[in-house]
């Protein structure tokens, strides 16, 4: 009886303790870190731009993220100078960030999130979790309420007799990559209601050959990038594949931040034009 009574009493501490910790990451944050360029756009989204201290290289968008600290970059993540910033939140990108240092960072107390959205839902999602931790939760669900109303023009009707475009979404030219299926590209294509002919791939970021993508003979492709690099994409193909290509804007659609629903709206918009 008395080390049961010492188990529930174990047992409890260890809840409240739980609760605690739970509370306090709930709580505003004060002091944020962002650790990628869409993290820090969530951020602002989510009401915590006036709450940043820092964020990773390329961070420039909003305009105001560009006179922050950076504090990491492709070559990894700067624990000392994090640590000496005392952040109360960390906003890691669990697709591109170094596990090891974000480790270390753990072990001091801090606490850190994790966002890799693969889906636009995921991205509003993010937003939304962000949410508790702002100190203008209503601007966060404000975000919210309006990137959702801007994806309802495009949501696809139950039944439509126009021909589903098949769409290769082309990453550079030599070498020649796509994306595949659980990535953020592949799942905009499909809320547009095209066909990613490189769908059904193993992996998310399939190195393909030319004779692969003409083999599955796509009626559109998708890249970003410059009227130069456009250019570039055509002379590749020259006469193999001679179809329409539609050309977004870079950050729009590889950033897994708001600016997805302008990559969406980018989209759908020029491929229903090509329906039509």
């Amino acid at each position: 009886m008395k080390k049961l009574t010492v188990y529930l009493s174990q047992l409890i501490t260890l809840l409240l303790a739980c609760f605690i910790s739970f509370s306090a990451l709930s709580e505003p944050k004060q002091r944020v870190i962002s650790l990628s360029p869409a993290n820090t756009e969530l951020a602002y989204a989510a009401g915590l731009g006036d709450n940043l201290i820092a964020v990773s290289a390329y961070s420039d968008h909003p305009e105001q993220a560009k006179k922050l600290e950076q504090v990491s970059d492709w070559q990894g993540v700067n624990v000392e100078r994090i640590i000496a910033l005392k952040p109360d939140l960390i906003l890691a990108w669990r697709g591109g960030n170094p596990q090891r240092p974000l480790d270390q960072l753990a072990s001091f107390g801090i606490p850190i999130v994790y966002f890799d959205p693969q889906t636009i839902d995921e991205v509003i999602d993010a937003v939304n979790e962000l949410s508790q931790y702002s100190p203008k939760p209503e601007l966060a669900q404000q975000n919210v309420d309006a990137m959702r109303a801007r994806l309802t023009p495009y949501q696809p009707p139950q039944k439509t007799n126009v021909k589903t475009k098949k769409v290769f979404i082309q990453l550079g030219t030599q070498p020649l990559f796509s994306a595949g299926n659980h990535t953020l590209q592949n799942d905009v294509v499909k809320f547009c209601g095209g066909e990613n002919i490189f769908a059904n791939s193993a992996v998310q970021w399939p190195q393909v050959s030319r004779e692969q993508v003409l083999t599955r003979n796509p009626d559109v492709i998708i890249m970003t990038g410059s009227a130069e690099q456009e250019n570039v994409v055509r002379d590749f193909w020259h006469s193999q594949l001679d179809v329409p290509i539609i050309r977004l804007n870079e950050d729009w659609f590889h950033r897994a931040g708001p600016r997805i629903i302008d990559a969406a709206e980018q989209l759908c918009g020029q491929l229903n034009a090509l329906s039509n």
